[in-house]
């Protein structure tokens, strides 16, 4: 088995759409016009899954920018919409075959409701949409945001999030590294030990501060101001990154992403990362802040991550609102398990 790299070859991406009652419902306009750009990118280069409890109404909204006919709707109750965190975990055997992991998703450790959102992929393994062997891993908590596969068998986590008590707090990090080795054929786990966003609730989950690239290379915030609160922890985190070594022992090429201006809303501040992209077919999505300089120095950093990618900026101020961002809101699928007909 292999838990592929998000740059392998892709089916589709999977959003789930937001709606007058989730937390959405008080900027929701604004909210859909960010799905809209995001959907649009996806679909010029893949299938597009949209799950909602209102396939007709979110088809309207979506249907002079996104052409329909790369567009699979899944009509299904849903709490929230960080498709990251509740979508499944694919893996790929040694015969190609592809395999859907279902693990429990607590809404990040019983902060949020997810009695809906923790269904959403059993119900679409029993609508027939997977070209996969479906996996209940409902007793044990994992979000696709809070780990990162090089395809090699490299995992990057973060001990903040992953050794939660509020996750899986009856096993200690032994027995969950052994779980995670043994459920995803790892050869090793990179355990981020620093490194926070302030407004975050996610527990530090590894989409927002370090991501694998393709060429053994690591991109990560790097934080330059002394007075900002995450200076002292990224840097640690970068200290250490500094010491990770691939599976062939080789020193990792990091590549820093500017730390966004601090954004607020109430006068809290919320969780801009550049950190948060998505890769899909010959694409990387990146957000956007309204930050000129910063906004040219993450797409210049992801222009030496991703070379011959197509890099495209979207804003995302209306997604940090909720405390996530682009990455967080979308699961990608491996090629051939989505089916085209469904």
């Amino acid at each position: 088995m292999i838990l592929p790299a998000e740059w392998h070859s892709q089916s589709a991406v999977q959003l789930t759409w937001p709606h007058k009652d989730t937390d959405w419902a008080y900027i929701l306009k604004d909210v859909e016009a960010c799905y809209i750009n995001i959907a649009r990118e996806i679909s010029k280069r893949e299938l597009l899954l949209i799950v909602t409890p209102d396939p007709d109404y979110v088809a309207d909204r979506i249907s002079e920018d996104v052409d329909l006919s790369r567009v699979r709707f899944f009509k299904c109750d849903t709490n929230d919409t960080w498709a990251r965190d509740h979508g499944p975990i694919t893996l790929i055997d040694n015969k190609g075959n592809n395999h859907i992991l279902d693990f429990k998703f607590n809404g990040w450790g019983l902060k949020f409701a997810s009695n809906f959102d923790n269904l959403i992929t059993s119900k679409c393994a029993d609508a027939g949409i997977f070209n996969a062997v479906y996996h209940n891993k409902l007793n044990f908590v994992i979000e696709g945001g809070g780990i990162e596969s090089d395809g090699k068998g490299t995992l990057l986590t973060t001990s903040e999030c992953l050794l939660s008590k509020n996750r899986n707090g009856q096993f200690g990090k032994e027995e969950i590294e052994t779980y995670l080795k043994t459920v995803f054929d790892l050869e090793q786990i990179l355990w981020v030990d620093h490194g926070y966003l302030a407004g975050d609730d996610t527990d530090s989950h590894i989409d927002t501060l370090a991501r694998l690239c393709p060429n053994d290379t690591i991109a990560y915030v790097k934080c330059e101001d002394p007075i900002d609160e995450h200076f002292e922890e990224l840097s640690k985190m970068e200290k250490q990154l500094m010491s990770f070594k691939t599976v062939e022992g080789k020193s990792y090429r990091l590549i820093a992403l500017p730390m966004a201006d601090a954004v607020y809303e109430d006068d809290e501040r919320l969780p801009a990362t550049y950190a948060n992209f998505l890769i899909i077919n010959g694409a990387v999505l990146f957000p956007t802040y309204n930050q000129p300089d910063n906004d040219a120095k993450a797409r210049k950093a992801l222009e030496s991550c991703f070379p011959g990618y197509e890099i495209i900026g979207i804003d995302c101020n209306s997604l940090i609102r909720q405390h996530g961002s682009l990455h967080c809101v979308t699961m990608q699928f491996p090629e051939r398990v989505i089916k085209y007909q469904i």
